[in-house]
């Protein structure tokens, strides 16, 4: 199938051709077209498989041809973090340049004043956080009630982050008659209720199964360790020359500092991001491990739901996640867009128990690795120390002299504090 195939206005497929994009993902070739025909859309696929396009596309088109003279508030994105909500806004610029619509992104961590600023000179599209947006619901500066079109992005991370409860909040002030469109990597039950409230006779599409990693990780790996030792161990790792882009994952925020900076004192080039950084020193992380000039980026689980780049050769697991779900979004960094990757996990004896529930989702073993030099001790290799099982804790606007091609003049609301 070919983008042409699904019927989108010529505007799109000249910002699509533009960037080098040749034919649809599966999943967006089977929600465009519903989507198109406004009826609700319920997708689960997994990371790297084109989910933003799979709703930007369609949004737009029903945007454009609805439009008219008030710039009005008329389709919401809900997403869980600022990193996926400027990630978003990119996808808009990217696929919207031809369009005459505006948007633009609002989150926490930066003023809120430049966004109130913004949005006072009217938006028809808002991406957002749960807790900004709400935050200027309150303060009247946002009305939800002319929402013609709703996305609820990466869902399951919104049960992950606790945000539901904002999730349901935020649905209350929506007005009933509306369409919907529900992206999830994962459909946990609770989620899957969500989706029953929330949608209207939906068109499911499923991409994939839920529980299996990326189809291009087919080196899966675990290393037993001790937790004094993984720190070493992790160097040792790195002297492959094999590992040319990585991802670290860490469970807390102190310890990927702590990881970055040890491994930064050994010469590797690394960086770390999450919640505690500033957006401006998350932003020029990113830019560094893209373009190459970090080998390693350290991240948590949160913060890295924004890293869409492309050449991610390994994942490193330096802590097991305790929600097994957690590990296929995580070994989704690698092998994207048809790429080979490699996962390596370690594991301490606390951490076994959620080795057992990662096997169990996943449907494999991980490839025992027991030569690495730091072998965990007799008391952690054995298989009966368990840990407890889930453990769950904007604008910018181009000059209105001039139009680009084939459109009456690309409008957008900057992304505010990026740089702040």
């Amino acid at each position: 199938m070919t983008f042409e195939e699904l019927e989108l206005l010529p505007e799109l497929l000249c910002a699509i051709e533009r960037a080098n994009y040749r034919q649809p993902t599966p999943v967006q070739a089977q929600a465009i077209p519903p989507a198109l025909q406004g009826r609700d859309v319920l997708a689960t696929a997994q990371t790297g498989t084109g989910k933003t396009a799979a709703f930007t596309l369609p949004l737009l088109q029903r945007l454009q041809h609805r439009v008219d003279d008030r710039c009005v508030l008329r389709a919401l994105v809900l997403t869980p973090t600022r990193e996926l909500a400027a990630q978003i806004h990119e996808s808009f610029d990217t696929y919207g340049a031809e369009l005459d619509l505006w948007h633009a992104a609002i989150f926490g961590g930066v003023s809120a004043q430049p966004q109130i600023k913004l949005l006072r000179k009217g938006v028809d599209t808002l991406i957002a956080t749960p807790g900004r947006l709400l935050d200027l619901i309150e303060r009247d500066e946002i009305s939800l009630k002319d929402v013609e079109f709703f996305v609820l992005d990466e869902a399951d991370r919104m049960l992950d982050m606790g945000f539901l409860p904002d999730v349901r909040r935020v649905i209350q002030r929506l007005p009933r008659k509306r369409q919907t469109f529900f992206f999830s990597a994962t459909m946990p039950p609770e989620i899957r209720g969500l989706a029953q409230q929330l949608l209207h006779r939906p068109v499911e599409v499923a991409v994939g199964p839920q529980s299996v990693t990326a189809d291009g990780v087919e080196d899966q790996r675990v290393l037993f360790v001790d937790k004094e030792n993984k720190r070493r161990l992790a160097l040792e790792v790195l002297r492959d020359t094999s590992i040319e882009r990585a991802v670290l994952f860490s469970r807390t925020k102190h310890g990927a500092d702590r990881i970055a900076r040890a491994l930064g004192q050994a010469g590797v080039e690394v960086a770390a991001i999450h919640g505690n950084k500033s957006q401006s020193a998350r932003v020029r992380a990113l830019e560094a491990f893209r373009s190459g000039r970090l080998r390693v980026l350290v991240a948590t689980d949160l913060a890295a739901r924004g890293i869409d780049v492309q050449g991610i050769t390994h994942i490193i697991n330096y802590d097991l996640p305790n929600i097994p779900e957690t590990y296929v979004h995580r070994v989704g960094r690698a092998g994207r867009a048809g790429a080979r990757g490699t996962a390596i996990s370690f594991c301490d004896h606390e951490e076994r128990g959620y080795l057992a529930d990662i096997e169990r989702l996943i449907g494999r073993s991980l490839r025992r690795v027991e030569d690495h030099g730091f072998p965990a001790s007799q008391a952690a290799a054995s298989p009966r120390a368990q840990a407890p099982r889930n453990e769950r804790p904007a604008r910018r606007r181009t000059s209105r002299g001039s139009a680009p091609r084939g459109g009456r003049g690309a409008r957008f609301r900057q992304a505010v504090g990026q740089q702040s």
